[in-house]
């Protein structure tokens, strides 16, 4: 058993450990943003594979105390690099901290790379060079008060980044956060779904691949683990067959998207139909304020605009109540989820949320608000 960590966006860690407890991971304990474990490579080819959560996994290769930026200098060319990979591929560093007290993080990562580099020079002669756009090989640092973590990773680019998306709007919702957020809802396949605000498309995206069964990373791109040594082809061959061959055709289903913006509407049919999921949503083009719902009941989700400037709050004070007067008349029998880092959207909307879930948006705090919309008033 090798060992890993997994790492999310904040708040969705139970269910990465259910989609590692899947994959067949063993020992999996939960922290803050993310979840270590101990898998065989089968397991983390299958995590990657399957994972709609996961944005990283890392798998652990050497950890020790340190007291300064000489010990970890010391660990990480002690670590056999080139039983890993080959001096011929391009490396990149990355050192994340907490509660280190050490000053530089660029200056650890530096040494680390340099350790790195050292080694390599010292059994073979040869240097790996450093590629920091699209290396080859991602080596990771993970620095406490006392300890040094170095991982390799075996996903390569984010997880999030499915190899689907063309084209985006300002500010798009990474995949993962999307497929949470869905799992939070408790959304099943043939249960209506609607995003009336659907930007790209990431929402209808997501839910249409879980409708269809369609593994996230099957969509052709590669994974870290592809470039290292260690990596066994017939054994993910096997995994890829498998997760293609339970595909289900595209075919319609009751997902429903709609936006206010032309631009976002094409960026969302761009997105389905690269996806090759454009006949199981059904899109069109209209203000939340004023569409109908598709269906008597069902799980409503949407990312408003959150304002970051003055105007733009003052704004979004006005289209607030608005908001919910529209979920009231024309969403009444369904479960509304918003998700906003704007936390008077409630009070202003005058709706009580019956869950608050609180979640990260990258840096940004946000919650995740469920209203259950009767008719008439929502305030008790």
């Amino acid at each position: 058993m090798e060992k890993f960590f997994a790492t999310c966006p904040r708040g969705l860690e139970p269910l990465l450990a259910e989609d590692l407890v899947a994959a067949g991971a063993h020992d999996v304990r939960v922290v803050p943003g993310g979840t270590h474990f101990a898998a065989d490579w089968p397991a983390c080819y299958r995590a990657n594979l399957h994972s709609r959560i996961a944005t990283r996994i890392l798998w652990r290769v050497a950890q020790g105390p340190y007291a300064k930026e000489d010990d970890i200098y010391a660990l990480a060319h002690a670590t056999p690099w080139p039983k890993w990979f080959d001096a011929g591929q391009t490396i990149r560093v990355d050192v994340t901290a907490i509660k280190s007290p050490l000053k530089s993080l660029e200056f650890i990562t530096l040494r680390i790379k340099d350790a790195v580099c050292d080694r390599f020079r010292a059994d073979s002669g040869k240097r790996p060079s450093v590629d920091t756009r699209e290396p080859d090989v991602r080596v990771q640092g993970f620095i406490t008060a006392d300890q040094c973590t170095l991982y390799l990773d075996t996903s390569g680019a984010p997880l999030y980044q499915r190899g689907l998306r063309q084209k985006t709007v300002e500010a798009p919702l990474k995949e993962n956060l999307a497929a949470g957020i869905l799992r939070l809802s408790g959304w099943q396949p043939g249960t209506p779904l609607i995003d009336p605000m659907c930007g790209s498309g990431t929402f209808l995206v997501e839910a249409a691949q879980m409708a269809l069964n369609i593994a996230p990373g099957s969509g052709g791109r590669s994974f870290g683990f592809q470039r290292l040594r260690t990596f066994r082809l017939d054994v993910w061959k096997d995994l890829l067959d498998a997760a293609q061959d339970a595909e289900k055709p595209a075919q319609p289903m009751q997902i429903f998207g709609s936006d206010l913006s032309p631009v976002s509407v094409r960026a969302a049919l761009a997105n389905l139909d690269r996806a090759g999921l454009l006949p199981a949503v059904s899109l069109g083009s209209g203000d939340i304020r004023e569409i109908a719902a598709p269906a008597a009941g069902g799980i409503m989700l949407a990312n408003p605009p959150y304002g970051e400037r003055l105007s733009e709050q003052e704004e979004l004070a006005a289209f607030y109540p608005e908001l919910g007067a529209a979920l009231k008349r024309s969403f009444a029998g369904w479960n509304c989820y918003l998700l906003t880092a704007d936390l008077r959207l409630p009070k202003l909307m005058r709706l009580t949320p019956s869950r608050k879930i609180p979640l990260y948006n990258g840096a940004l705090e946000c919650r995740l608000y469920e209203f259950r919309m009767v008719a008439g008033s929502n305030r008790p």
